[in-house]
């Protein structure tokens, strides 16, 4: 949009000098044929002061807006005195018709060309002598024509800049709504983020503090051992705090850890007494971009929150596979299943986990797969492509 204006900008002030420049020449060319053949005529001295002060007129073309109109009037009346007088100067009118085309409104500006026209064909008439047809009739086709098409040059350019106001507009709401969607994929990104992580360390801190209040009198022992691990938890997920607010990898991953050793250090820190979580990997991961990794390990944790909440399960396995062109994760428990056609049953109190596993690794491209059936355990499969990582 900014190169149209500009060219419509360059070809307009093109035309304005070309248009400054014929009517200083047409001036020229009268004052000097008017000098030739009548300069020992009494009215020579006034047409000469007359010329004069319609080039200085002319000159004065940039004043401000509201005084342009009185500025035209002046140069109009002046012309018009000069050409009852010299029949000569009547060419000049072409430049003047354009100036009025362009700093009037239509209806006033085609009232002015008829008025000019007319006294353009009765200069010329006087100095044929006869009613020549062709100095009657060509003055005012030509000023027909050129109306005509400066009008319409006139309205194009006006439809032009009210489109590009509706598009600069249309760009400001895209903008606007392109910053909503942003703004609600952040606080998604978010919910998913508090959910995979301090949402399940606060419920891993409760069912650990529960476990210690029940041996608290009877095994002082296990419960210090709980209330261990509840600290540890609170540690963890406080750390994992502070990384939402300056934005930076899981805590796991932003001390330069690598994905397998925080995926061990995660099977590591949810083994419990009725709970064993195993890891092993399947060909050797290279570098994988920060945001990979950031998603497997979130998956991986809502995984194993959902085996350790719902499925009742007393291993579950994460299997790391590297294969050329994707990485995949599978999280396999033992527990009770459950049938994967109720996930598309809307369920208020299911919370964010599969569906927030799903977003993610949608996000990047990847592939999210459930097997699993009452009683047979569970298997979560995602893969992730490498060239869209």
């Amino acid at each position: 949009m900014r190169n149209t204006l500009g060219d419509q900008s360059d070809d307009t002030r093109l035309l304005a000098v070309i248009v400054y420049s014929t009517f200083y020449v047409l001036l020229a060319a009268s004052l000097l044929r008017w000098l030739i053949r009548h300069s020992e005529t009494r009215s020579t001295p006034l047409v000469v002061t007359l010329a004069l002060l319609l080039a200085v007129l002319y000159a004065m073309s940039e004043l401000r807006h509201s005084h342009r109109v009185v500025w035209f009037a002046l140069l109009v009346a002046t012309w018009s005195v000069l050409v009852v007088l010299a029949p000569s100067f009547a060419w000049c009118a072409v430049p003047l018709v354009y100036t009025g085309l362009r700093i009037l409104s239509v209806r006033v500006a085609v009232t002015l060309v008829v008025v000019l026209t007319a006294l353009v064909v009765f200069s010329q008439v006087r100095i044929a002598g006869w009613l020549d047809p062709n100095l009657v009739l060509a003055p005012p086709a030509v000023a027909a024509v050129t109306t005509v098409l400066f009008v319409g040059m006139r309205r194009q350019t006006e439809q032009q800049a009210a489109l590009i106001d509706d598009l600069v507009r249309t760009r400001q709401e895209l903008a606007e709504t392109e910053r909503r969607e942003g703004t609600l994929a952040e606080r998604e990104r978010l919910a998913m983020e508090i959910h995979d992580t301090l949402a399940q360390g606060l419920s891993s801190q409760r069912m650990l503090l529960q476990a210690a209040d029940l041996v608290w009198d009877t095994d002082p022992a296990l419960a210090r051992t709980h209330l261990r691990s509840a600290a540890e938890i609170a540690e963890r997920d406080l750390t994992e705090a502070r990384r939402f607010v300056h934005d930076l990898a899981p805590a796991d991953l932003a001390a330069g850890g690598s994905l397998a050793a925080a995926l061990s250090a995660l099977a590591e820190r949810e083994t419990s007494d009725t709970l064993t979580v195993r890891c092993h990997l399947e060909g050797t991961p290279g570098p994988l971009p920060q945001r990979v990794e950031a998603t497997l390990l979130r998956v991986a944790q809502g995984a194993l929150a959902n085996v350790r909440e719902h499925a009742g399960a007393t291993t579950a396995i994460m299997t790391l596979t590297s294969l050329d062109d994707q990485i995949v994760l599978d999280v396999a428990d033992d527990g009770r299943g459950f049938d994967p056609d109720d996930l598309d049953e809307p369920a208020e109190h299911r919370g964010h986990g599969l569906p927030a596993i799903r977003a993610r690794v949608r996000q990047l491209g990847g592939t999210c797969a459930i097997e699993s059936a009452p009683g047979d355990g569970t298997v979560l499969s995602v893969a992730i492509p490498l060239a869209m990582g």
